[in-house]
């Protein structure tokens, strides 16, 4: 029987598939305890199921791969979260998720991690080899350890699989570096808003462009050095549109009666870190504040200072704020001295609660001490009450 050249090479590479998927599922197998009728299962069904190219063959509309959910099972994942969440996973005839398995492991990732990730980011298995360690590679150009990525991604897997274009992760590092953030800002980046690094190059120029818009119509002299500012302060003020941006800083200069340079001082400083806020949050905030406030006594010059020194106050909802307004004044402070020492209203309910009980019995004078002792650490207060406790008794 006569056999060609191409048939040949068919052949070999049939084998060659063959041993890469045994030599994964022996891999898996020794990963994830499984036992040698579960290899033999899943074999003959899986024996091409690394190929992660542009080309992903599927099977039939609304069939799911059967092999590739047993797998899934046996290794602990989730399915019907990760189902819920990315369904056109299940329909692929070619994942990696022996090799998403080799890779993390080798990184220092645990078998509940890798199983957490895939159940909250199933499209994780679909990744390359080369390609994740490419993008890990990119990374530790930020991060001192793997340990520090395997962190960030059990808590945000979407961060580092999302993308696919190692290229833009690039551009991004070098375009906010050139900004002049340092490699702390861009840790800090990663760390707490990781899809900075999946948006866009000209997603990520557009809010910039943006700040620095806003820097120069409000008179400012130096609109790289805001933006940069701004970020540093906001950090996640980058995975925000530039409208959501645009009508926060309009509906501050209205409500608040802000001239250019107010507004400019106030974006400057701590008023960065409530631009990323919705716009529809911050104006019920605002509102009800001011409502709360002139119920108490205040005026409307005294509300607008209040929000000026501590914009902060604004990212407290509405009810709570009420609360702990309520809790304050019934415990002896007054609204003057709220308005002088806004960072109590930092602490939780309970927190504020717990201390004027304490204070209370001991007597302590508020009108002759003043209210400072309720911004202290839990350590310093404790000192100081031992402190007071003896001469009240």
């Amino acid at each position: 029987m006569f056999v060609t050249l191409p048939t040949l090479k068919m052949a070999a590479v049939s084998g060659f598939r063959a041993l890469l998927s045994l030599r994964h599922s022996v891999i898996l197998q020794q990963s994830f305890g499984l036992n040698a009728v579960q290899l033999t299962t899943c074999l003959p069904r899986r024996l091409c199921s690394v190929n992660t190219g542009n080309n992903k063959p599927r099977l039939a509309m609304n069939t799911e791969n059967e092999a590739l959910l047993e797998t899934l099972n046996r290794m602990g994942v989730d399915v019907t979260r990760a189902r819920q969440r990315q369904p056109g996973v299940f329909r692929k005839s070619f994942t990696n998720e022996h090799g998403l398995t080799e890779f993390l492991q080798s990184k220092g990732a645990s078998r509940k991690v890798i199983a957490s990730i895939i159940s909250r980011y199933p499209r994780a298995i679909t990744r390359s080899i080369s390609h994740m360690e490419e993008r890990w590679d990119l990374w530790r150009n930020i991060f001192k350890t793997d340990e520090e990525i395997v962190n960030i991604l059990d808590r945000s897997p979407e961060s580092f699989f999302r993308s696919s274009d190692n290229e833009n992760l690039e551009k991004n590092i070098a375009f906010l570096t050139s900004l002049g953030l340092n490699s702390k800002d861009l840790h800090r980046l990663l760390s707490t808003a990781p899809r900075t690094f999946s948006n866009s190059l000209e997603l990520n120029r557009q809010m910039v462009e943006c700040l620095e818009d806003v820097c120069a119509e409000l008179g400012g002299k130096n609109p790289e050095q805001f933006a940069k500012a701004v970020i540093s302060r906001n950090l996640y003020i980058l995975i925000r549109s530039t409208k959501r941006v645009r009508t926060n800083v309009n509906y501050l200069r209205a409500s608040l009666k802000l001239s250019d340079s107010e507004l400019l001082d106030l974006l400057q400083g701590h008023g960065s870190e409530i631009l990323d806020l919705s716009n529809k949050y911050l104006k019920k905030n605002i509102i009800s504040l001011q409502q709360k406030m002139v119920s108490l006594g205040c005026q409307k010059a005294e509300i607008n200072e209040f929000i000026i020194r501590y914009p902060l106050i604004l990212y407290i909802g509405t009810n709570t704020l009420s609360c702990k307004l309520d809790c304050l004044l019934e415990g002896g402070i007054t609204m003057k001295q709220i308005l002088q020492k806004p960072k109590v209203l930092d602490y939780s309910t309970q927190n504020i609660t717990e201390r004027l009980k304490e204070l209370q019995r001991i007597g302590y004078d508020f009108q002759k001490n003043g209210i400072n002792i309720l911004d202290s650490s839990r350590k310093r207060f404790v000192a100081k009450i031992e402190r007071l406790a003896p001469s009240n008794n």
